[in-house]
Parts: C-alpha cells; structure tokens; sequence
C-alpha cells in the first residue's frame, strides 16, 4: 500500500494528534513556573512608557513647529525689532526657558530673554550641512541639560538672524501616581532628567529612604538595558504579529525588595507614523522608562499540576478507544475485504468469502460471495446470498469516533477555568487606567491649547482692512495644519470677512463663553471652534474648527480599550472607535462615573478609576476631567475609557484562554482526521458497494476504474478482475449451448 493513502495514515495522524494534545493540556493547564509579576502588569508599563514617549515626542516637535512657524510668518511681513519679536513669543507660548536672537553676521546677541543661553556649541555644523539647524541637547555649566531649538529670521536687504529658544528636557507633566517614575534616557544609558522620586528629606523612616535609594539605583540600572535595547531597528525588535507603537519598547525586570519587584517599560522617541518624514524629536536618540514597584506574584493553585496531568489522561484514554473502534469498524473489515476481492481475483473459489456484520463492508462482501458463487456454479449463490448488511453505514463509526473525542473536547473548551464576576484584577491594571486615560485628557487639553495658541499668533498678522490677504494667510496656514477643517475670520456683527477650508459656522459672542467651545448639536458631527481676538480687528475673531477625525486620533492607544470624550452632559465629542454625535456612554455606571471625576476636589476636579463587576463580567474603567492651564481648562470635558478585564494578562484569564485553545485544537483534530477518513474510505467504498451490487445483479458491461492506489482502489481492481471473469464465464456458456449436440446412435 502507498505511504499516504488508504485508511492507516488518518487513524495514525488522530493518535499522534491526540498524543500531542495530551502533552500540550498537561504542560499548559498546569501553572508551570510562576512569573515574579504578571504579564499585564509588564505590558502596562511598557504601554505607560510608549505614553509617555509619544507626549515627550509632540512635545519637542511642537516647539520645533512653533519656533519654525513663528519665524516663517515674521520673515514673509514687515521686519521686527528683535525685543518685540521676543516679547511676542512670550506671552504666545510659555513653553521656553530662555529666548536669544542673534545676528549671523556680527555674532552680535540682539535680544534675549529669560535664563542666559550659551553660545559655544554654536559652530559651523550647527549652522550649515544636512542637519543644520536641528535641535541640540547642551549641558549648561550648572550640569543641567537644554534642548535648544533654532530658526531664521530671514528679511530682505537685511542680516540674517537666529532665534534660539532653549527648554528644559523635562520628563512630560503627566500623572505618575503614587508610586511609578519616569526617566528620560541618553543614548549612552545617562538620565537626563527623573520625575516621581520622592526626595529624601520628606521620608518618614529609614526604611523608605532605603527603598528610595533602591529605586533610584534600579532607575539606573534599568535605563541602561533600555538604552541598549532601544538601538535596535524597530522591525528586528518587535516580536511576529506585534503591532501598534511604531518605536522600539518593551519591558524590564528589575531586582526586588522588601516584597516588591521593580518593573520597568521603555519606549524610544519615534515619528508618530513610519511613513512621515521622521520628526525632529526622534532624531535625539532619547528613551523614555517608566518604573513601578509591585508586589512580587505569589505562587497559587499548587494541585493544578495534577489537573492538567488527569485531563491529559483522560485524552488519552478516549483518544485510544476512538483510535480501537475506527480500527475495528473500518480498517480491520476493510483490510479483510481487500484480501477476499484479492484471493477471489487469483481464482481461489474453493472457500465462502468471510462476509463483516454491517455497513458498506457486508455489503461488498455480500456481493463478493454471490459474484463467487456465480464464477463457481453454485446454484444457490445468486438468489439466496444475504445481500445487505446490518443498515448502518460507514459513517456511524466516524459519528462514534466523534462523539468519544467531544466527551473530553466539549468540557473542557467550554466548562473548564470559566471565571465569572468574582476574578480578582491587579490594583496595579486599575491604577494605570486612571494614570493613562489622566496622560490623554493632557495630551488632548495641551493640543487644543496649541490649536488655539496658533489661532492668536495667526491672528496678529491678519490686517482689518485687507480681506485678500487675509484669505491668501488664512490658506496658508490651513495647509500648514492639518488638525483644522476650515479657519475663518468673522467680525463684529458675525458676518465672515476672510475663510479657507470648509463651510463655516455660527460663532455666538459673550464674555462668559469659552475659546474653546462645541456647536452643531442635532448635526451628524460635532463642530469643535476655537477663538483668537485679531489685535487690529476692531472686535473680529479668528476662529479655527478643528477636526473631529484629529480628536480621535489622540485618543487611540493600545492596551486602554475604548476612548471617548464627553462635554458636561455626558455626550460624546470623540472617539477612539465609531460613535454617534452627542451619544450617550453605553453604561449608566460610565455616566456615574464621569460625574464623580467631575466633583470639585481640593483645588478641582480629579481623575477616578473603578472596577465594575456586573454579572459574570469585569470592566475596569477610568475618567479624568479637563484640568490645569490653558483655554480648555475649565472646557467641562472629560475623557473616559473602559476594557474587558478578559484582556488582561492574568492568571485566571490566561487558563480560560488556554482550556478554549485546548478544546479547539482537540475538534480540530476530529474535523481533520475523521474528515480525512470520510474522504478517502467511507464515501468511496459507498459508491463502491453499489458498483459491487450491481455486478453481482448482473451487470457486467460497466467497466470500474480504480481512483485511489490505496486499500478501495486495491478491492475495486479485484471486482474489475471479477467482472471480466464473469463476463468471460458467461460468454462461454453462451457458446456451448449454441453449439450443435452430437446424436446419441448411428443407423
């Protein structure tokens, strides 16, 4: 027989399957070696770090944009004093230390304001070649680090000039929590700046100024594997499948004490998509890590290992009963029949063909013996031979098969590790909802402010009386910024005077309305505006609408769920998903929940993470209100999110994860095997009965053709033989009755 066909191959592939199943249950629904913290944990803070990142990333590369942007509309007016160009670019943004503009020519320093920049990193270099200009990190003689960023100033028949605004490299001002910290990390390993340590003189007792230092030393130790790690290419670091932050990151293991473990995540500063140009921000070689002590994960469920062995044990036991009753209904009566269609084509006629009890096997043998009955004369064979068997086809095996194999299958996929309400999540998951739902209600307040903060520097060089170049300016800056659908100028009647990008909206006045405010209610699409009085305006305003589709943008991050941001009446605004204008949260619970976060607290409202239990579901969740400076502060926005706990790397999830998987390989191996046997046995040895019927009935002029060189094709050859026989049988008898009788006597 052929090595891949006939019937031995599946019933030798369902037992190795089912072997191997058996060692993957025992392996994998046991607890195996404890992990000093669990997965989701180390994912949380390798999202948390990613977080922080991409907030340090926009950051840099808004005060690059700024600077850049400032300077490009200076030069393309009326030149500016140097003073007034300095004063200007502080009350706009207050993002700099210390601002310098110098003269290229003379070296001459023209205006400078705030901390006192130093000049001596600036060379040729810094200044001419493929990345001049770009932003520099330099120590100031006190041993801190400045970013400094730079941009010309560039007015015809006039010296060039440079504008250099240094800022602090500063860890993002977001929450930490009570006890993580964040570190921004030098190419060689060197933390240039921490944030969340607390400092020693406020520590109550040696022991925590023991875990200070024990943390700080971590810190060290930890941004110096992440700045090894971050040098990789962010293809050859990322594991198959791996997907979502487009830089490298990952998470760390750090040393324990006093029953905690340090965990760490670190990110690289990265562009915000691999296919733009790369941004100024991710050229500086920085990593940002986010480190958090946890208690060290105790060791539970010590009897599961004996579970898994027990249900690996029962596989094999029903495993093996499937593997006797497929060889004892199918292969064995085949097996017999291809040796009888065999012996019978050899002209063995002498001894009655062994017929099985049933199926589509006593149906060919029962043809078997008739046809040998005929080709031997026997009068009795062709009318009183048993023509059919016990009516229960070959399919009724494979139905068994099945059914002793979904016995193990069906509970354990189905009914085995289910958790309900009652699973005990990390603190820690809690704790980082709230911290990072807390770090996108920033990252959307900071740019709405920067949306508005561009709107005022636009708007002082709209002139009242020139509507064209208003317009001209006004498209230009559209093109510059793709976070605005339309920009209008509307004077004080309300009347639109200068507009680009889409149609405009209604822009209602009154000192007790916000700069930043939401129209269009009814509509299909929230309409988001944001105001800037134009200086020389007599009362008009620059009002910019800022797309919707750029508010969900922020908002989508991995490992936080579903994202939305609602006003005051718990409507939403936007969306990390799809969403209705001005719907209402699915959850009444959610509702509450932002309502409590809203609550004045101390100085404002604070940020409020829960975990909701309702039925056999876990749902952990997080709301933080707009808070802090700027035009939105007081907006009554506030970001929501919410997740499945089932997506947590836990233990309780992971074992459930597992019995399914288990369950579906176990089906899988029942579809493919029995599957691979209906194919190649049990339908063609049903067709092969009705053709060996209906040779034993007499027809003797259809030819059988063998498709298969496995056992089938071997018993279809044999009746092929038979028939043959049998018509050359017939053709004899049909010639010796013809031919003339000799008469008995003479004359």
């Amino acid at each position: 027989m052929p090595l891949l066909g006939g019937i031995r191959p599946p019933i030798a592939a369902l037992c190795v399957l089912i072997l191997a199943l058996a060692g993957l249950t025992a392996k994998v629904l046991g607890p195996g070696k404890e992990a000093v913290a669990p997965k989701a944990v180390l994912s949380s803070q390798q999202y948390f770090a990613e977080d922080g990142a991409i907030a340090l990333r926009a950051s840099i590369d808004e005060r690059v944009t700024d600077l850049e942007r400032t300077t490009a509309a200076l030069s393309a007016g009326r030149p500016v004093k140097a003073e007034r160009i300095l004063s200007d670019l502080g009350r706009t943004y207050q993002k700099w230390t210390g601002t310098t503009v110098l003269d290229l020519e003379s070296g001459e320093v023209l205006a400078a304001r705030g901390e006192t920049i130093p000049l001596a990193w600036l060379d040729e270099d810094v200044l001419t070649g493929e990345h001049a200009l770009t932003p520099r990190m330099v120590r100031l003689e006190a041993g801190d680090v400045r970013l400094m960023t730079m941009a010309v100033l560039d007015w015809k028949d006039r010296p060039q000039q440079l504008l250099i605004a240094s800022s602090s490299l500063s860890v993002p001002a977001i929450n930490l929590g009570p006890f993580r910290s964040m570190a921004v990390v030098a190419e060689n390993g060197e933390v240039l700046a921490t944030a969340g340590f607390e400092q020693a003189e406020a520590l109550n007792s040696d022991q925590e100024r023991q875990e200070l230092a024990f943390l700080r030393k971590q810190m060290g130790r930890l941004a110096d594997q992440a700045a090894v790690r971050t040098e990789q290419h962010p293809v050859r670091a990322k594991e198959p499948g791996s997907r979502g932050y487009p830089g490298v990151s990952g998470s760390l293991v750090g040393g324990d004490y006093n029953g905690r473990v340090a965990t760490a995540g670190y990110a690289s500063l990265s562009s915000a998509d691999p296919e733009e140009k790369r941004s100024p921000a991710a050229g500086l070689g920085l990593t940002v890590v986010a480190l958090m002590p946890v208690v060290q994960q105790q060791a539970t469920d010590q009897g599961r290992e004996l579970f898994g062995l027990a249900a690996a044990g029962v596989l094999v036991l029903l495993g093996l009963l499937a593997a006797t009753v497929l060889w004892a209904t199918v292969q064995r009566p085949l097996l017999r029949l291809f040796l009888e269609s065999r012996r019978l084509a050899r002209g063995d006629l002498t001894r009655p063909v062994t017929v099985p009890r049933w199926g589509e096997a006593a149906r060919i043998g029962a043809a078997l013996e008739r046809l040998r009955g005929q080709l031997g004369g026997e009068p009795t064979a062709s009318g009183d031979a048993p023509r059919r068997g016990i009516r229960i086809g070959g399919r009724g095996p494979l139905v068994l098969t099945a059914g002793l194999l979904l016995v193990w299958c069906v509970p354990v996929g189905l009914l085995l590790n289910r958790t309900d309400g009652s699973v005990s999540v990390p603190t820690t998951m809690v704790n980082d909802q709230r911290d990072r739902t807390d770090l996108i209600t920033d990252r959307l307040r900071r740019a709405l402010n920067e949306a508005q903060a561009d709107l005022v520097s636009t708007s002082r060089l709209i002139g009242a009386e020139d509507g064209d170049a208003a317009g001209r300016l006004l498209e230009d800056t559209l093109a510059k910024h793709p976070r605005y659908q339309a920009l209008y100028v509307v004077d004080a009647d309300g009347r639109v005077t200068a507009r680009a990008g889409g149609d405009p909206h209604a822009w209602a006045r009154g000192e007790d309305l916000p700069l930043v405010r939401v129209s269009g209610h009814g509509g299909k699409e929230p309409v988001v505006q944001a105001g800037a009085p134009v200086p020389e305006g007599e009362g008009g305003t620059l009002v910019g609408e800022i797309r919707v589709e750029f508010l969900n943008s922020l908002l989508a991050r991995p490992g936080l769920g579903e994202v939305r941001v609602v006003d005051s009446a718990g409507l939403t605004i936007a969306a990390s998903d799809g969403f209705l204008a001005f719907e209402k949260l699915p959850r009444d619970s959610l509702t509450g929940l932002v309502r409590a976060a809203g609550v004045r607290v101390g100085a404002g409202p604070v940020e409020n993470g829960l975990l909701i239990r309702e039925g056999s579901g876990v749902t952990v969740a997080a709301a933080a209100p707009f808070s802090g400076g700027g035009v939105t502060a007081d907006i009554g926005w506030t970001v929501v999110s919410w997740q499945d706990a089932e997506r947590f790397q836990i233990a309780p999830y992971e074992r459930e994860d597992r019995s399914v998987l288990a369950g579906m390989l176990g089906l899988a191996a029942i579809i493919f095997c029995l599957g691979w046997v209906h194919l190649v046995v049990v339908r063609p040895l049903r067709a092969l009965a009705t053709s060996a019927e209906k040779l034993a009935d007499g027809d003797l002029k259809t030819v059988l053709y063998p498709r298969y060189q496995d056992e089938v094709g071997a018993v279809v050859r044999s009746l092929e033989l038979l028939r043959q026989q049998a018509q050359a049988h017939r053709h004899n008898q049909a010639r010796r009755s013809a031919e003339p009788r000799p008469h008995a006597g003479g004359r």
